[in-house]
């Protein structure tokens, strides 16, 4: 700030420095004593150096800081600072009940504390404990030997945020119209969507799960809230509680849709390394189409895929059990095969204890319970480093019980295995007691010097007379009568990579396979192998290959699909391509042309041929907006059909300190960042993900709870007349969360001003200017002379000095450039 003063003005920075230096030596509960003599200023009777008296002194006021523990952010805000009780010329910074919560200390550390009085905290007390103010930042160190946690990676429940009450509401919107050209067969349009609608009051979150669909060509529509239910998150108990309409979440038992209570673990609390994994789907699309996995009838994901191979990767960690997938192709056709999201060996750390539980009654879509209450339980116990053992109970009354035992063993370097029992005792309304018995073993294995890995290894074998929790509801109330009854599944998915050290050899390998029979009808199979090159041809690098085969076998009909391409880099971030599609006896060859330059504006558009010589199409975009995602296809077969399809994600977040219209997934609960840039419009978020709107708030979403996350100001896409104190702040938010943070931002003018008050004196030299949000656009100069930046026409502004407030500033409604000076009172 000092360079944009006149010269006559300057203060001789020179002389100050050395009278710093030569007091440097000095203890650090020695003042250091300044001569005014070494100041170029005028008046030296009205100077306030008092700050720079003693090491790291801050004079008593409150501070708006980045606050860091142990040279970590932890998050901004106020910090008081006052006069020391032990000394009138130190001050402390006082740290409130919450902050010290936060540094997550040992109870001996806590006895340690020395409280000044209810709001005040001094923590200096605790051995080698320190507090530093730098550059506007507090710096707290505490010796690791004080604090409950040592994981550098992992943010301790003390430091999570529940986030501010709010409402929010998240959509996807897909839509398809086609005509059929041949046959002149007519036209059809349709829609569908689903989300979530809810309100976050303080850890609570209440949320309406919501789908519905509509058919133009039969003038048929539905919409449903199908799921609705409240839940908080419990940090210190590493679990979640959960009211009302839930879909039960057992790795011991099947997934059943019940109204009533449930408790249990959340791996996701829990530090990295001991987490699970979120299942994928992959398939092959022939066509643009519209992709939607659900489970037992309720939609948890959908989106439009190019044509050619597909893999969906951000489920929910949450999502067990058999999941079925439909893919709408645009010629009409659609083709369905299930996912069993089967887990990894149930392994639990040494003397811990996960468990899941619930309380409740079996319920519809429509809300009605049906069926008898039931009380289900599970828990895995870890032993050892190496043993766990798990089990559970589901009782109900004497109409279906059942229970299960397993043991989990890590194999060290040959993997990891699990094997478990479960008994089901069973009774129909007319019929006797039917007990049946089912039998299942899990292995998973990585690889690291080979770069392969199985991913999940499974065999399960049912007995006839063994029945799951759903299979009883539907044979007694649905009148199912036990069709289409488990007997027999194993399923295999498992990677390798090859070459992985050579870039322009590395092969990736992905396999999986899944055998399915049943007691009374015939079984199911699939298959599906794919694999991707990186390699190198005269002298062109990054040349990539990708094969994709799935083989469905169903009541002796086969299903295949083959995908291969092959792409170019004839560009910056663009490709030219060659893809094959096989679909049955029917194949296309197209070639293709992509354009990754622009991040939020991918395109591909192909053209080709199919067996037979008829020309077809296809184009696919996707826009990325800070309001919404837009993925549109269009797609074109000669003598067959034209169609036009996309989809639409996006969401509304509302709190007492704004609203914006943002992007989102919609396809999960994850957490959201409400961001306030004090009204100023139009800052980019996180790389442009989000961006303020005229109101100065903008939404960063799909923020993964329990994890650290950066919420950033992009710096180098600002205004000129911008100006930010602190671009970056750093929370860690609990599931579903709405966090808020404020920037302290000012956007406006720079000015020349000199400053009087009303006894026709200046401020004291050293003195700062601060806006309404405690930004600082100043500091005082010899003779008043303050060189304002980023304030606006008619703003108030106002001068500190001796720790407090002292007089108000009111800049002009007008401000013109002409103006080399303006003289402005501070009353």
């Amino acid at each position: 700030m000092l360079f944009f003063i006149k010269s006559r003005y300057k203060l001789s920075i020179a002389n100050l420095i050395l009278c710093l230096i030569a007091h440097s030596s000095l203890a650090a509960d020695d003042a250091v004593e300044f001569s005014v003599d070494a100041l170029d200023a005028a008046d030296r009777g009205n100077i306030d150096l008092s700050r720079f008296a003693e090491t790291n002194y801050v004079a008593p006021a409150t501070y708006l800081l980045d606050i860091k523990i142990n040279g970590r952010f932890y998050k901004q805000d106020k910090v008081t600072y006052i006069v020391s009780p032990d000394a009138k010329n130190k001050t402390l910074a006082c740290l409130t009940p919450n902050m010290v919560t936060a540094l997550a200390l040992k109870e001996k550390a806590l006895e340690m504390v020395r409280r000044i009085d209810d709001r005040c905290l001094d923590i200096t007390t605790i051995p080698s404990a320190t507090i530093s103010n730098q550059e506007g930042t507090l710096d707290i160190t505490i010796p690791q030997a004080w604090m409950k946690y040592s994981d550098p990676d992992w943010t301790p429940p003390e430091r999570w945020d529940n986030g501010v009450p709010g409402l929010l509401l998240d959509y996807s919107i897909s839509g398809q119209t086609s005509r059929q050209i041949k046959n002149g067969s007519g036209s059809s349009t349709s829609f569908s969507a689903y989300g979530q609608t809810g309100m976050n009051v303080g850890a609570w979150r209440l949320r309406a799960q919501y789908q519905g669909d509509y058919s133009g060509s039969e003038h048929q529509h539905n919409f449903e809230f199908n799921q609705i239910y409240a839940y908080r998150p419990l940090p210190m108990q590493a679990a979640k509680v959960i009211l009302g309409e839930i879909y039960s979440n057992s790795k011991v038992f099947d997934t059943v849709r019940f109204t009533g209570i449930n408790l249990a673990s959340d791996e996701r609390m829990l530090p990295p390394n001991l987490q699970g994994y979120a299942p994928q789907v992959r398939g092959i699309a022939k066509s643009n189409a519209k992709v939607t996995v659900s489970q037992s009838g309720r939609t948890i994901y959908e989106t439009t895929v190019p044509a050619g191979p597909f893999n969906i990767e951000d489920l929910n960690t949450s999502v067990r059990g058999e999941l079925d997938v439909k893919v709408e192709e645009q010629d009409g056709t659609i083709s369905t095969f299930k996912v069993n999201t089967a887990n990894i060996p149930y392994l639990t750390r040494p003397g811990y204890i996960r468990y899941n539980t619930s309380v409740g009654r079996p319920s519809q879509y429509n809300h009605k319970v049906q069926g008898p209450a039931f009380y289900t339980g599970d828990f895995s116990w870890g032993l050892s480093n190496s043993w766990s053992i798990y089990g559970g109970v589901l009782l109900s009354g004497s109409n279906y019980n059942a229970w299960s035992t397993g043991v989990g063993r890590d194999l060290d370097i040959l993997g990891a295995i699990s094997a478990d029992i479960t008994q089901s005792i069973s009774k129909l309304p007319g019929e006797s007691s039917q007990q049946g018995m089912s039998f299942k073993l899990s292995y998973a294995k990585t690889f690291d010097e080979f770069n392969s890995s199985i991913t999940f290894a499974g065999y399960r074998f049912s007995q006839k007379k063994y029945r799951t929790q759903s299979q009883y509801l539907d044979d007694r109330y649905n009148d199912y009568n036990s069709t289409g009854r488990d007997k027999e599944m194993y399923t295999i998915t498992g990677n390798k990579t090859f070459w992985a050290d050579d870039p322009d050899k590395m092969t990736t390998v992905f396999l999986t396979y899944t055998h399915q029979n049943y007691w009374d009808t015939k079984g199911q199979d699939r298959y599906g192998l794919s694999a991707s090159r990186t390699f190198s041809v005269a002298g062109v690098n990054g040349i990539t290959a990708n094969l994709a085969l799935y083989r469905s076998t169903y009541q002796g009909r086969n299903d295949d699909s083959l995908s291969f391409s092959i792409s170019m880099p004839i560009g910056d971030s663009r490709w030219a391509g060659y893809d094959l599609q096989m679909q049955g006896r029917r194949n296309t060859q197209m070639a293709s042309y992509s354009d990754n330059r622009d991040y939020n504006n991918l395109w591909r558009i192909r053209a080709g041929a199919d067996q037979a010589g008829k020309a077809s199409g296809d184009g696919y975009y996707q826009h990325r907006a800070a309001m919404a995602q837009i993925d549109t296809n269009v797609s074109y077969q000669q003598d067959n059909y034209v169609s036009l399809g996309g989809t639409v994600r996006g969401g509304i977040t509302a709190t007492r300190y704004g609203a914006a219209i943002h992007n989102s997934s919609a396809t999960q609960d994850t957490a959201r960042i409400m961001v306030d840039t004090g009204g100023v419009a139009g800052v980019p978020l996180n790389g442009k993900l989000a961006r303020t709107n005229f109101f100065g708030i903008g939404v960063v979403p799909d923020v993964a709870s329990y994890n650290s996350f950066d919420t950033r100001i992009d710096v180098d896409a600002l205004g000129e007349d911008v100006e930010v104190s602190h671009a970056i702040t750093t929370s860690t938010l609990t599931e579903g969360a709405i966090g808020y943070e404020k920037f302290a931002m000012s956007q406006g003018e720079r000015v020349m001003s000199q400053l009087r008050l009303q006894d026709g004196t200046s401020p004291p030299f050293g003195a700062e200017v601060l806006n309404d949000d405690s930004v600082s656009v100043a500091m005082v100069m010899d003779g008043g002379i303050a060189y304002l930046s980023g304030v606006k026409p008619g703003e108030k502004l106002f001068a500190v000095w001796e720790g407090k407030k002292q007089c108000t500033i009111q800049v002009p409604e007008k401000l013109t450039h002409k103006q080399a000076q303006i003289l402005l009172p501070c009353q």
